[in-house]
């Protein structure tokens, strides 16, 4: 009988499957005996593990490799003896026969299954979540080993602009963990703080790309591990960045309390003698947190406490890990954001204006456009509204965004007013985006 409350026994853990996949750190058997006992579904499963109903399937499909982070959380939030996990045997490789689907269904105490279905998860999984080695500095770790991994990610940041994530994750995840191992060789090494910066970025630009694919638990993850290698960097400002990153991103993710708590966070460490550029940019994080909220004063005053610091005269060269200074018109842009989420369409219009002369690339500004799509479909400019959205979801699709594409769904879904001919039109795009490829000729910009 499935086990809905309470802890899983011992006796659960020691059945003879799923010692066998606990020993393997055979993720996919595990997760799946656990919904089993527990009489989940699969939905059930990914809200427990608070990722993506898509990424859990996967994952117990043998589809998704891990990381060592991500099976730990796993782990956590399943109640799995994490010291049971053997991340590599210790003996030979079991026989792929010993890896076949049937193991998950044994270890549930059931027994059906397609062995012939069944990739050779457990493999793969040990390459991605081999714990880190501690050795001495390599030979091949030197002065010029972080800006190389630096250099990596800025080149895959600037393919992002013409590129959709999904063409970049696989080689910006490999470039992860590339920078994970490196850091552990480089570790008593005087290059490892660099090093554990450079792996900030990897983690950061992953982080981006999950959350540009719709992934909100893979970008979770590599957020923390951002901070977390930070941290191990000792870059204060790069800890406070990558801490106001993961907010905008909950922000985004319609948790904005959690948002506001983490960039209050930032700001804590930032301090208050920063560089004007840092506390321009959490201010304004924290404006469109509060404006989630619908607090208008609050966010009034962060928008009021950027611009001071925009206006401050050492706001001139910006301090790395940003690479332009913030400067008004980036401060209009979220006034801009934040007039549309109070519902405010005037102000909203008058700060895109200000904010015209902003550079984006393609689906940056497609969620602009979406912005301001709804600050004309406050003001009652229905087929201006409309077109803006459409404009969006081209970009969207021809960039494979789910998150360009979810928000122009969401601002659809906010729309109230009447079903004018251009509202119809929109709802065809977004049927045929989602039913299969877009054939509306190039995107615009």
């Amino acid at each position: 009988m499935p086990q809905r409350d309470g802890a899983l026994t011992p006796e659960f853990w020691t059945r003879p499957a799923m010692a066998a996949a606990l020993a393997t750190c055979d993720m996919a058997a595990i997760v799946e005996a656990v919904r089993t006992a527990r009489g989940w579904s699969q939905a059930g499963l990914a809200r427990n593990l608070g990722y993506s109903q898509s990424w859990v399937s996967r994952v117990v499909n043998g589809q998704q490799s891990l990381t060592l982070d991500q099976v730990r959380e796993i782990a956590r939030r399943l109640d799995i003896p994490v010291h049971r996990l053997r991340f590599a045997s210790p003996g030979p490789a079991l026989a792929p026969h010993a890896l076949a689907r049937p193991v998950a269904a044994h270890a549930a105490g059931g027994g059906k299954g397609d062995p012939t279905r069944r990739r050779d998860f457990g493999k793969v999984l040990t390459v991605a979540s081999l714990p880190l080695p501690v050795a001495p500095a390599s030979s091949d770790v030197d002065e010029s080993t972080a800006p190389t991994l630096r250099a990596i990610t800025g080149g895959q940041r600037r393919l992002d602009a013409s590129s959709p994530a999904r063409d970049l994750i696989s080689s910006a995840v490999a470039h992860l963990e590339l920078s994970g191992r490196t850091l552990a060789r480089a570790r008593r090494s005087p290059f490892a703080a660099d090093i554990a910066a450079a792996a900030s970025e990897a983690a950061g630009f992953a982080a981006w790309l999950h959350a540009d694919m719709g992934d909100v638990g893979s970008a979770r993850c590599h957020y923390r591990t951002a901070v977390e290698r930070a941290r191990q960097a000792g870059h204060g400002l790069l800890g406070v960045y990558m801490l106001g990153s993961l907010a905008s991103f909950e922000i985004d993710a319609d948790e904005p309390e959690l948002g506001l708590a983490l960039a209050g966070e930032a700001a804590r460490r930032l301090g208050d003698d920063a560089h004007p550029t840092a506390r321009a940019w959490l201010a304004c994080v924290r404006a469109t947190g509060h404006a989630a909220t619908g607090d208008g004063t609050a966010a009034t005053r962060e928008l009021g406490a950027a611009a001071r610091a925009v206006a401050h005269t050492a706001n001139r060269e910006p301090p790395w890990p940003w690479v332009f200074p913030f400067d008004e018109p980036k401060v209009a842009g979220y006034r801009a954001l934040v007039a549309v989420r109070l519902r405010r369409p005037g102000d909203a219009l008058a700060a895109f204006d200000e904010a015209a002369g902003v550079p984006a690339s393609a689906k940056q500004r497609a969620v602009l456009l979406v912005e301001l799509a709804g600050a004309h479909a406050d003001a009652g400019d229905v087929d201006e509204a409309c077109r803006l959205a459409s404009e969006a979801l081209r970009i969207g699709a021809a960039f494979q965004s789910d998150r360009v594409i979810g928000r122009v769904r969401r601002f659809r879904r906010s729309y109230r007013g009447p079903r004018a001919r251009c509202v119809s039109a929109l709802d065809e795009q977004i049927t045929t985006v989602l039913a299969g490829p877009l054939r509306l000729g190039p995107a615009a910009g």
